[in-house]
């Protein structure tokens, strides 16, 4: 199979530059690769491989060229606009934005968990959120087996996941200045609970995809999902305390050895010696990290685990290169 030609829509963010490093890491072949942002960004140069990309505008006629893969990072107004008018011209979009997740035309995948699902796409391919990614990947093995009836999520959000001015607010506020452009209180110092903006039901935008996603990843409406998502004063990283309650009884052992050979998955689990996942630790990595798995002795055939991943890495770019790897090997 020829190499496919590969746009980054967005290539100037933090995501979208961390696109270019996991492209490189992984090896992702290419023949012309097209880099496109906002005016503001356009004509940047951007030095990959050896070879300097001029930032083109991303516009109505983008897509006119040669396009065989798109991966979008430039907010969910842009994909809803641009994400059509590439796949009407037969490009295959990989969204990291939130416009198209719960589409019941549009594949919603990690490609651990149900890489079967980008067999029905349409042109677009939706990169679920951050948060959601990281819990799917220990959550579908133990599902297989044990069905779960129910899940708790509280997860503790590196500002990363805010972009740059996240991270700008964290940064400004450790150093004494309370600067509050990517949220309504001072990060530094703080946890809030209080990420994207409130809905109708008392629950977060964040709360809510997290209880969405995790049904259609899954496939399963049965679920019963809640959530709770806080902002932690930490650059780098999710962290996710999950509560399961499953159908079926469980050996704690067999658990460990199902987390421990899950793809994709890290069983870091010996808190005799204070070793469990940190974010300092998981911090520009791929994959996923999960310890402190234990018995939830409150309700029956209930488990406790602790799961940790790059919110940048996996939760946005690295998914959305693992689903453009689909794509090849589906062609092949």
């Amino acid at each position: 199979m020829k190499k496919p030609n590969l746009a980054i829509v967005g290539a100037t963010g933090l995501v979208g530059s961390t696109f270019l490093e996991v492209l490189e890491e992984l090896d992702f072949p290419f023949d012309n690769l097209y880099l496109m942002a906002s005016a503001k960004s356009a004509g940047k140069v951007i030095t990959f491989k050896g070879k300097d990309y001029v930032v083109e505008e991303l516009n109505e006629h983008s897509f006119d060229k040669d396009i065989d893969i798109a991966l979008f990072s430039a907010g969910g107004d842009t994909s809803k606009k641009y994400a059509p008018i590439a796949a009407a011209h037969g490009v295959t979009v990989v969204d990291n934005s939130s416009a198209w997740r719960m589409d019941p035309e549009v594949p919603l995948v990690v490609p651990e968990v149900n890489p079967q699902d980008i067999a029905w796409n349409k042109g677009i391919i939706a990169n679920p959120n951050c948060s959601t990614i990281q819990a799917m990947v220990p959550l579908k093995p133990l599902h297989d087996k044990y069905k779960i009836k129910r899940v708790v999520y509280t997860t503790f959000q590196a500002v990363s996941g805010s972009g740059l001015k996240g991270i700008e607010d964290l940064k400004q506020g450790l150093e004494g200045n309370d600067r509050c452009v990517a949220y309504p209180h001072p990060i530094a110092g703080n946890c809030l609970p209080h990420i994207d903006v409130f809905t109708d039901n008392g629950y977060t935008k964040e709360e809510m995809k997290m209880v969405n996603e995790t049904k259609k990843i899954l496939g399963d409406d049965s679920i019963k999902v809640t959530a709770t998502t806080v902002r932690v004063p930490v650059f780098s990283c999710h962290s996710e305390s999950i509560n399961l309650e499953f159908e079926k009884p469980y050996e704690l052992e067999d658990v460990k050895k199902i987390l421990a050979s899950a793809p994709g998955l890290h069983l870091v689990d010996d808190p005799e010696n204070n070793e469990y996942p940190l974010a300092r630790d998981v911090a520009g990595k791929n994959d996923v990290y999960v310890g402190r798995v234990r018995r939830d002795y409150s309700a029956e055939n209930a488990l406790n685990i602790w799961v940790v991943a790059d919110n940048i890495r996996k939760g946005a770019a690295t998914n959305t290169v693992q689903i453009a790897q689909l794509l090849l090997n589906e062609e092949k």
